[in-house]
């Protein structure tokens, strides 16, 4: 009996165990991913997390570039465009503009940009830099490093390293002691040390190798609890992984520098950044899409969109003519709106490689070459079945069939299929099935602007400024970066012999600049404006002057649009010193670019000044004596808040739009009706800055016209974040003159959808599945179609346009060819009309009538354009 007993007691107990142990096993699948801990490893396939081999599909969206308010959106957005990982630069010079103060608060709050991201279920790749390019101010670097003693940046240079470390590890520090390190339970799950280093290596010579070497030493020394990366470096050392930057990695990339490091791609440019004077910058999402398959048909396992969203580059944060605006052309807009079809697109291609996950990371690859243009790329292990297979065309302009086997696949010109079970064509890098979209910018009804006041800075004389110098001050050393402006001052006494006696004859003033840009006055009165651009910042003013007997002032307001200029340096010597005119024995080779070595010697502003014309001559005052002085009198009042506003007496503005330069103006203006993003049109101005309710926005340079004669950047993105329900401060400060009550306050919307969908097209992607290892269709039929889906839970209030033939043009300027159905408008609207969304099948006998078909031989295509709105409210 006893016995019996202790058999039932140990059976209870064995039951209790199992009962906790599976309860455990529960919570423990319940709670998977919130604080769990991470191990980050990787060989010469991939990244491996917690044992897992992954594929990443990752977008660069950058913290200060935006307002706080507009994350959560923002990277949601990113997640349902199919990313797992976001990556971001850290900013040296807005964490520490003054040695040792330090700012991480609003925008620039890192650690709660890195939380929210893993609050989302996303990764990070952290890149610390500590320079970074990303067509920022320095490339990231604070003004204040140029001016340590003895500097050499980003060189084995004892106080560059100094400090480069000290700010390193500030960074590693505050990141580990939030936790937020993969293997702590965080999303950060690898971190990147420099950028593009191979650039610039061979102007260092031996400091560039040592340096290398040490960089990476020291990040790994700071954290090795996940991998670290190089962009760009070839010669990476053994414990950091290099990694590629460029448009078409899959066939540029010779691969990482080692065995066991896996093939990444770090910055996969979506567009091109723009500066002023630029044409538009396009990319297209078929040639994205085929490069980002290239990569991953060719051993690649993490791709990054550079940029995913840009955003906007506040104030002054942008590097040297870069436009406020950054790269818009990326799949979020500068808005945060979808760019269709650049993000459905990419969407749809990040579920056709997840298709082809197991087949990618655990079968074998093989190359099968047809012909110069025709190749297939299998992935095949035969043991558990899995197979995937990339096709590809590599023709740019024709199209080809491709047997494989036993089966004929069209591939259209220059595109990629992928069958991730070597059988079903899931998707065509050039067939995009997803929607596209026209962005709108609707004038404001609430927002419109009140009366403007303006308020104009005096020019000031010799005698006024503070600063005084035989020759003009280096410019970027005399502002220190705390401002664009600077004015440069000085005073000439004539005799009435020494002007011209001739009426019709005027002296000249030529000032040779370093850039960018510059007004000058004599006596007060304006002359004109100069500048150079991204490619030659240096340029010659020349204008005629009105001189009198006796004391003449010339005063001159010099500019900096961003620092740095930057040169890419090739000598065999030391750099020689930079003035206007270069001397022809330095052995220096110079190229214009926002990247590159020596940036602490760098240069800008006026640096010789003459006047022609004179009974005597030519008079060179470059070394007569000069006053200088930093800034804008309106700029130290902070006329741009509400407190600084009142410092000064505002007037009212000229009738016929003639105030001149330098001016101030102000207004109020409501929050425009809805939710829609805002923005401002600056096409009546010409150069200058805004602020909103004491914040800026930015510069704007409409006066700058792109070869095609149109602004590179009309219209300024307001955050909805800055504004308040009535009454807000708009305050801009306009170098050279314009109109202020033509600006004009807009909402930007995305509500012009558009269908372009042949009858080769697949289907969407989202019609299989894989599941326990069995890839399968989940609709029953599996149909090709066109998908239309209005955003913000509108409806669409009008089909604009509908045609199932040969239509031709872009979303928003459709045309009919010379075949089309006249069912094809009314089956569009009897199917989407009042809806938010709708699917058209494309069938012949639904789009069409056989017996009037004018074009049955050849192959149609469904264009379609709708117009989302609100749902339109019935009358009683």
């Amino acid at each position: 009996m006893a016995a019996l007993r202790r058999i039932l007691l140990l059976a209870l107990l064995c039951l209790l165990v199992t009962s906790a142990t599976a309860d455990g096993k529960k919570k423990k699948e319940k709670g998977k991913g919130k604080g769990k801990k991470s191990v980050v490893t990787y060989d010469g396939r991939s990244l491996i997390i917690n044992g897992s081999r992954e594929l990443i599909f990752s977008g660069s969206i950058h913290y200060p570039r935006s307002p706080p308010e507009m994350w959560p959106e923002i990277i949601e957005k990113a997640k349902k465009g199919g990313l797992n990982l976001i990556q971001t630069y850290v900013f040296w010079n807005i964490h520490e503009p003054v040695q040792g103060q330090f700012n991480f608060e609003g925008n620039y709050d890192l650690i709660k940009f890195l939380k929210m991201i893993g609050e989302h279920g996303l990764w990070v790749s952290l890149r610390v830099g500590p320079y970074i390019e990303g067509e920022w101010n320095m490339g990231g670097f604070p003004y204040w490093l140029r001016e340590v003693p003895d500097i050499t940046f980003r060189s084995y240079n004892e106080p560059f390293v100094y400090h480069m470390q000290k700010y390193t590890e500030r960074i590693v520090n505050m990141v580990k002691k939030e936790k937020l390190f993969a293997d702590q339970g965080g999303p950060v799950i690898m971190a990147q040390i420099e950028n593009e280093y191979n650039n610039i290596q061979l102007a260092y010579r031996e400091a560039g190798e040592k340096y290398v070497k040490w960089a990476a030493d020291m990040a790994v020394g700071l954290y090795d609890g996940i991998p670290w990366i190089m962009c760009k470096q070839e010669d990476a050392p053994e414990h950091v992984i290099s990694t590629c930057n460029g448009r078409q990695c899959g066939d540029t990339f010779p691969g990482p520098n080692g065995p066991n490091k896996p093939s990444l791609w770090t910055e996969n440019w979506t567009a091109q950044y723009r500066v002023f004077g630029d044409p538009p910058s396009q990319r297209s999402a078929e040639d994205l899409a085929f490069s980002v398959a290239r990569f991953f048909a060719r051993n690649g396992t993490l791709n990054n969109y550079y940029m995913y969203y840009g955003g906007t580059n506040y104030g002054r944060t942008s590097s040297s003519f870069v436009t406020t605006r950054y790269y818009d052309e990326a799949p979020l807009d500068e808005f945060g709106l979808l760019r269709e079809p650049k993000w459905g697109h990419l969407r749809d291609l990040h579920r056709a490689l997840r298709l082809s996950k197991k087949p990618l990371l655990w079968g074998t690859p093989s190359v099968q070459k047809i012909n110069k243009d025709l190749e297939i790329i299998t992935f095949e292990n035969p043991k558990s079945n899995i197979c995937a297979a990339f096709l590809t065309n590599n023709h740019t302009k024709a199209p080809a069939t491709i047997q494989f086997r036993g089966v004929d696949y069209y591939l259209p010109q220059r595109s990629i299929s992928i069958l991730p079970d070597c059988k079903t064509v899931v998707y065509n890098t050039e067939t995009v099935v997803a929607q596209h979209s026209a962005r709108n910018f609707i004038p404001s009804k609430n927002g419109k602007t009140n009366k403007w006041e303006i308020f104009q800075e005096n020019v000031p004389n010799m005698n006024d400024l503070p600063v005084k110098n035989k020759e003009p001050l280096e410019l970027y050393s005399l502002t220190k970066d705390t401002s664009d402006y600077a004015w440069y001052c000085t005073s000439i006494n004539f005799d009435r012999r020494d002007l011209p006696m001739r009426p019709d004859i005027l002296p000249v003033l030529q000032i040779a600049s370093l850039g960018h840009a510059l007004a000058a006055f004599v006596n007060g009165i304006y002359i004109g404006f100069g500048h150079g651009n991204n490619i030659e910042k240096s340029f010659l003013f020349q204008k005629p002057i009105s001189l009198k007997p006796g004391v003449n002032q010339i005063s001159i307001l010099a500019m900096t649009v961003g620092f740095p200029v930057i040169l890419f340096v090739h000598s065999q010597h030391v750099p020689c010193r930079v003035f206007f005119d270069i001397d022809n024995k330095c052995d220096i080779f110079f190229r214009m670019k926002n990247s590159g070595a020596y940036m602490e010697k760098r240069f800008a502003g006026p640096r010789g000044i003459t006047i022609q014309g004179l009974m005597s001559g030519t008079l060179d005052i470059t070394m007569n004596n000069w006053g200088h002085q930093v800034g804008m009198a309106g700029e130290k009042m902070q006329l741009y808040t509400e407190e600084g506003s009142q410092k000064v007496k505002w007037g009212p503005t000229s009738s016929n739009g003639a105030d001149g330069p330098l001016s101030w103006y102000k207004t109020y203006f409501d929050a425009p009706e809805g939710n829609d993003p805002v923005a401002i049109n600056m096409n009546s101005m010409a150069k200058g800055m805004i602020w909103v309710n004491g914040k800026s926005i930015g510069r704007y340079w409409t006066s700058f016209l792109s070869p095609l004669g149109k602004p590179t950047q009309s219209e300024y993105h307001i955050p909805r974040a800055f504004l308040k329900p009535k009454n807000n401060l708009l305050v801009i400060f306009e170098e050279t003159g314009g109109k202020p009550e033509k600006i004009e306050i807009q909402t930007v919307n995305r509500n012009i959808i558009c269908s372009v969908i042949t009858e080769y097209h697949p289907p969407l992607v989202k019609s299989w599945e894989r599941k326990d290892n069995i890839f399968r269709a989940i609709v029953d039929p599996v149909k090709t179609g066109s998908h239309l889906s209005c955003p913000d839970n509108k409806v669409m209030n009008a089909i604009e346009f509908a045609s199932f033939g040969d239509a031709d043009g872009a979303c928003g300027y459709f045309y009919h060819g010379k075949c089309n159905s006249p069912k094809a408008l009314q089956v569009v609207e009897q199917y989407c009309l009042g809806k938010n969304e709708c699917t058209i099948p494309i069938e012949r006998q639904l789009l069409d009538d056989p017996s009037k078909d004018s074009c049955p031989e050849i192959a149609k295509t469904l264009v379609i354009q709708a117009e989302c709105g609100h749902p339109e409210k019935k009358n009683n």
